[in-house]
């Protein structure tokens, strides 16, 4: 099976470097994509947004064989949800990783400091401490190192999702800086940005305690997860 992988914010395709070798292992193909405007540190991100993303994975699957799973990390995971949105008899699952799929009109985050089209990566006081949960001195250090600048409107546009062929997609969530029994109590009580999560017809979460960034804290623990959840290749 292939598998689409998408990073979060600030990080190209090279992020999951470390977490891919149980899901090769298994007979996966991992298509780690960097996004358009994160190819590097000068890439221009002027005019693109959330859609332009969503519209680069949608390519990758028209252009290969379906079923794929799909792979989001943090904002990556509402990118991979407007794919599945778009593709749903492409994709077989989706996972998200540290980060749930957002209801309609929903933003990533409105919040972010932007350097004119760009979003680069704050200080690290920006960031709860849970997120930095296990990012090491020199964990940081190397993020900085492979960090890009996030195309501002990414965080920004509004999600739109209407398709209902998007709930019965199998999905997944690996649970980094919560308990599954708190996702589902915020699903029970309404929480609104659960409101998409609470709609999935086949939902399972996982819990993988670390912080925000699992590829560079936990990275052999994720690919180990990443490889149970889609399998053994037939």
């Amino acid at each position: 099976m292939d598998v689409i992988l998408i990073p979060g914010f600030w990080l190209s395709g090279d992020s999951w470097n470390a977490a891919t070798g149980g899901l090769e292992a298994s007979g996966h193909r991992c298509l780690a994509m960097t996004l358009p405007g994160k190819e590097s540190p000068i890439a221009s991100r002027h005019g693109i947004g959330l859609r332009t993303h969503i519209d680069a994975v949608v390519d990758v699957l028209d252009s290969v064989d379906g079923p794929v799973s799909l792979v989001g990390h943090s904002g990556g995971a509402v990118i991979v949800q407007g794919a599945a949105e778009a593709r749903p008899e492409k994709v077989g699952r989706v996972i998200y990783v540290d980060a749930i799929p957002l209801p309609d009109g929903g933003v990533i985050n409105d919040e972010l400091p932007a350097s004119g089209c760009s979003l680069p990566l704050p200080a690290w006081d920006v960031f709860e401490e849970a997120d930095l949960r296990d990012l090491t001195p020199e964990l940081r250090d190397q993020f900085r190192l492979m960090a890009v600048p996030e195309p501002a409107l990414v965080a920004t546009e509004p999600v739109a999702v209407s398709n209902p062929a998007r709930l019965g997609i199998e999905s997944h969530v690996i649970a980094c800086e919560f308990t599954e029994e708190q996702i589902r109590s915020w699903m029970e009580a309404g929480v609104p940005e659960t409101a998409e999560l609470a709609q999935l017809d086949d939902l399972a979460i996982h819990e993988l305690p670390t912080g925000h960034w699992p590829q560079l804290t936990r990275p052999a623990e994720l690919g180990d997860l990443l490889a149970r959840i889609v399998g053994t290749k037939a």
